[in-house]
C-alpha cells in the first residue's frame, strides 16, 4: 500500500473522532451495529473492506487500518467471496489477523465474466450510488451506457451518469445536446457534466456522494482516477494518459479502493471495465426502458413481443417518431444476453427457450414450404 494511500485513511479516520461512532465516516449506522452484535458478544471487532488482493483485505476499524486473511471467508460462490464495502467481523488478536464472517450485504454491484462458466462477478457492496464516468473525449456509446445503468438499478443503488472531460466540449449547445442525448438513454437518472480539470461540476457530484457509499465505474480512459483525486481533493490515485488516436487509456487502477471523502461519504473507485456483461438483470432493464415497458402496458395482447402484433403501442411509438428504434433494438438485445446468461443456470427457462426455439423454427419452415407451394 502506498504512504498516500495510507495517510488518507489515518487523516480521515482522525477526523470522524468526535462522531458516535469511529466507522461513521465510513458509513457505520445502528442498523449495521445491530446486525454485529452477535459477533461482538465473541470478541470480534467491526471494519469496512477497504481492498482486497491475494487472499488478504484491508479493513478500517475504529483502531485504524488492519491487515487480515480472508481464508475462514473464502466460499465456492463466487458471489459470496468477500469484497470492497463489505463491512467484516475481523480477529485482530494475534497474527495473522482473520475476517472471521461478513454481514449481510444491502446491495451488490455484479457483472457476468467473460469466462466460458458465464459466472457473476461482485464489483463492491453496499453501495449507495453507483456513479458511470462516460468520457466526452471519444464518440459517446449509448449502448454501453445503457448496460451500466441496468447493472446499476439491477444492484439496488441508484445511477448517475457522469460526463467527464465536459472542458473538451467547450460549446454549450453542443454540450447541452449531449446531455439530453444521455438523459433520453436514461430515464429517471441524473446527468452530469464534469470537468476535473476546471472544476465544473465536481461540488455538485461530491454534494450527491456525501450522502452514502459510492462506485465509480467506467471502462479505461473515462477518468476516473482523475475524478476520484478531485472529490478527494488531493492525488491519492495514479493517473495515466489516454491514447490519442481513440481515448482509451490503461488500467490506472488495478485494485478496487474504498476511499473516506473530505466532504462526507465514502468512494469505492474500480479498474476501467473492458466488459459490461448483464447478470440476472432483468429488473435492470425493465429500469433503463421504462418507457417501452410503460407504453407495452397499451399492447393489445399482454404477451407481446413488439415484433409485428396488430395493436401494438410499442411499434406505433416507433411509428410515430416518439421511440427512437435504437432504443427498441437495444431493449430486444439486452432482454435476449440476460435470458441466456439466467437460462445456463436455469432449467426450466433453458426448457422454455429450447420450446421458443423449435416453435420460431417451425413457423421458419412452414412459410417457406407455403412460399414453394405457392411459386408452384
Amino acid at each position: 500500500m502506498s504512504s498516500s494511500y495510507s495517510f488518507s485513511f489515518s487523516a480521515h479516520l482522525s477526523t470522524g473522532l468526535s462522531a458516535p461512532h469511529p466507522l461513521a465516516p465510513y458509513g457505520w449506522d445502528t442498523a449495521w451495529e445491530a446486525e454485529f452484535a452477535p459477533y461482538a458478544a465473541e470478541g470480534l471487532v467491526p471494519g469496512r473492506v477497504v481492498r482486497v488482493d491475494r487472499g488478504q483485505c484491508d479493513v478500517i476499524t475504529a483502531d485504524g487500518l488492519v491487515r487480515a486473511d480472508t481464508a475462514f471467508v473464502t466460499p465456492h460462490d463466487p458471489l459470496r467471496v468477500i469484497c470492497t464495502g463489505d463491512w467484516a467481523a475481523v480477529e485482530t488478536n494475534g497474527n495473522p489477523r482473520y475476517v472471521r464472517a461478513c454481514l449481510p450485504r444491502r446491495t451488490a454491484f455484479v457483472r457476468s465474466t467473460s469466462s466460458s462458466r458465464s459466472e457473476g462477478q461482485i464489483l463492491a457492496a453496499n453501495v449507495d450510488h453507483a456513479v458511470i464516468a462516460v468520457s466526452l473525449a471519444v464518440e459517446l456509446d449509448l449502448g454501453r451506457i445503457e448496460r451500466f445503468l441496468a447493472l446499476a438499478w439491477e444492484s439496488g443503488a441508484q445511477p448517475l451518469v457522469v460526463l467527464t472531460k465536459a472542458d473538451l466540449v467547450p460549446d454549450p449547445d453542443g454540450l447541452s445536446y449531449l446531455v439530453r442525448d444521455v438523459e433520453t438513454t436514461a430515464p429517471g437518472v441524473q446527468v452530469l457534466p464534469v470537468s476535473s480539470a476546471t472544476g465544473e461540476g465536481v461540488d455538485v457530484l461530491a454534494a450527491v456522494v456525501a450522502g452514502g457509499t459510492s462506485v465509480l465505474l467506467g471502462v479505461s480512459g473515462a477518468g476516473k482516477s482523475t475524478l476520484a483525486n478531485a472529490l478527494l481533493g488531493e492525488d491519492v490515485m495514479a493517473v495515466q494518459a489516454t491514447r490519442d488516436v481513440d481515448g482509451k487509456g490503461r488500467h490506472t487502477t488495478t485494485t478496487r479502493n474504498l476511499l473516506a471523502l473530505p466532504g462526507g461519504g465514502v468512494l469505492i473507485d474500480t479498474p476501467g471495465l473492458r466488459g459490461v456483461g448483464l447478470w440476472d438483470a432483468g429488473t435492470g432493464v425493465g429500469q433503463v426502458f421504462s418507457e417501452i415497458e410503460d407504453l407495452a402496458e397499451g399492447c393489445r395482447f399482454h404477451d407481446c413481443a413488439h415484433e409485428s402484433e396488430p395493436g401494438c403501442a410499442v411499434l406505433a411509438a416507433i411509428e410515430d417518431g416518439s421511440l427512437p428504434e435504437r432504443r427498441l433494438d437495444s431493449y430486444r438485445k439486452l432482454l435476449r444476453e440476460n435470458r441466456r446468461i439466467v437460462a445456463k443456470t436455469d432449467a426450466r427457462l433453458r426448457a422454455e427457450m429450447l420450446k421458443d426455439w423449435k416453435r420460431i423454427n417451425a413457423a421458419g419452415r412452414a412459410a417457406l414450404e407455403a412460399k414453394r407451394g405457392h411459386r408452384r
